[in-house]
């Protein structure tokens, strides 16, 4: 109840704070931002998960959430078994289910060792092509050149019995009916960072270390990208932001001249099959969350469905094509009806409320966080649009702290791996809400899109291009005030 009349005061003083912020800066504090999702959000209480339904969703709703989470949890199992509900896992793939990447709705994780290999984490690839968008066919759908025998994506696991023995000494030689594509390790790269005030801070970068490959060597020319499982919650009310609402804070050839040049990426949309602006996704490549969800089912998983409805197999993987699949008188594994209970699942995923009083150090560090420019990127809040499909995530103050626009990030965070209107050099703003829960969910520390930062701090450090100003504003602060910073972020 007490939620309730915060934000119900919230919305009355809406006016009048409004006016304050356009005169002030920072703007004033509004109690709203308590509450991540607007009247969606959801107590940490008894324990934090990212896995919980949206407060203010219809009870008529919540049978449908929880069918929705049990497939999102279902392992699924190599085809055919006794069970026509589960089969179909692979014959390639990353996970055996979606949630094992995601782990309760949070941030997948990264090895800490050369020893073991990836698991929460994947690896994208393709090959260059000096082609602009829409003079190849795959440059139109995929935004990018697949590699011929691997694809966009290596997928580690496979069916194989091979495969699934690999650590048992007695089955060393067996062969693969169908082999994964690669087994993933990760070097790590340690340098150091040396701030102004001569304080020194431990970096460190991933390189890949990839063995075994299954279908002969991947080419000079390819291009890789190591991508860590994003956290999923909050989706929905992402979804529901008025694109023009993005568009009017692109600013794609810098016109105002502050360094902040954000655009909107145009993406293939298999559904309306068409270019779309994108918004999920690492570098915003998917327009929808419908096609988020379907694609991970089917490269990451390996089950076919209604909007990717072929195998994860390349046509070069013969062994791969010819495996026994899953699928129903439809033609796919995942039906429409299945498809969309896990896509609701996703979509009605709640944020977290933040604390109910803010410490001195996080008034603070808010503060720091406006004066140093990192909400030009960083866009704090939103309000979505009406819906009567959705009426409980409608019009919902939000603050995601993303403006969903690609930005160029500088050399060091480069990928140099190109993604529809995306360079190698171009990532999607963060979302930042609830970035301090994820340890407390799954154990996950890392940030950005390879999981080189173990902590907010080093995320910082490794920001450049167009967040170079911020940056540098961080770093030429006193060590107290950068710490205030790093806690109002994790407080989000």
């Amino acid at each position: 109840m007490r939620k309730y009349l915060v934000v119900a005061l919230a919305c009355l003083a809406a006016c009048s704070q409004t006016d304050q912020a356009a005169h002030t800066f920072p703007p004033a504090f509004d109690q709203a931002e308590l509450f991540p999702g607007g009247e969606t959000s959801v107590s940490a209480l008894p324990f934090a998960s990212l896995e919980k339904p949206a407060a203010n969703m219809a009870d008529a709703l919540k049978p449908n959430f929880h069918a929705g989470k049990a497939l999102a949890n279902q392992p699924w199992v190599k085809a055919p078994t006794t069970t026509t509900a589960r089969d179909g896992l692979g014959p390639i793939y990353n996970a055996r289910t979606c949630l094992s990447c995601h782990i309760k709705g949070g941030k997948g994780n990264i090895p800490l060792d050369n020893d073991s290999p990836l698991t929460t984490t994947l690896v994208r690839l393709s090959v260059p092509t000096t082609d602009a968008l829409g003079n190849d066919p795959s440059l139109i759908t995929h935004g990018l050149i697949p590699h011929p025998v691997y694809g966009d994506q290596i997928q580690n696991q496979s069916i194989s019995l091979a495969h699934q023995l690999r650590n048992n000494p007695s089955a060393q030689n067996l062969a693969h009916d169908v082999a994964p594509e690669a087994y993933i390790n990760i070097q790590w790269i340690e340098s150091q960072y040396k701030y102004p005030d001569g304080s020194i801070t431990a970096l460190r970068r991933p390189e890949l270390d990839v063995r075994y490959l299954g279908y002969g060597s991947f080419g000079d020319d390819t291009l890789f990208s190591i991508r860590v499982a994003p956290s999923i919650h909050g989706m929905g009310l992402l979804a529901l932001i008025d694109q023009q609402d993005l568009n009017a804070l692109a600013d794609e050839s810098d016109a105002n001249q502050d360094g902040i040049s954000g655009k909107v990426n145009l993406v293939w949309d298999v559904q309306a099959q068409a270019l779309r602006p994108g918004r999920f996704g690492l570098k915003s490549n998917k327009p929808t969350l419908e096609m988020i969800v379907a694609a991970a089912f089917k490269n990451d998983v390996g089950i076919s469905n209604p909007l990717f409805p072929d195998q994860p197999c390349s046509s070069s993987q013969a062994d791969c094509l010819k495996q026994p699949n899953g699928n129903d008188a439809e033609g796919v594994e995942l039906p429409q009806h299945l498809l969309d209970l896990v896509v609701d699942f996703n979509r009605n995923l709640a944020p977290l409320q933040r604390d109910e009083e803010l410490s001195k150090a996080v008034s603070k560090g808010r503060t720091l966080f406006y004066e140093s420019g990192c909400h030009q990127c960083h866009q704090p809040s939103f309000k979505t649009q009406e819906s009567t499909k959705y009426p409980h995530l409608s019009e919902q103050i939000i603050w995601p702290y993303s403006d969903l626009l690609l930005h160029d990030m500088g050399e060091a965070l480069a990928d140099y791996r190109p993604e529809f209107l995306a360079d190698g050099k171009e990532w999607r703003t963060a979302p930042l809400w609830n970035l301090g829960y994820h340890p407390k969910v799954n154990g996950s520390h890392v940030l950005l899109h390879d999981g080189r930062a173990r902590n907010v701090e080093e995320a910082i450090l490794w920001h450049g291009g167009e967040a170079q100003k911020a940056k540098d504003q961080f770093v030429h602060l006193p060590k107290s005030d950068r710490d205030a910073l790093i806690e109002f972020v994790y407080s989000l």
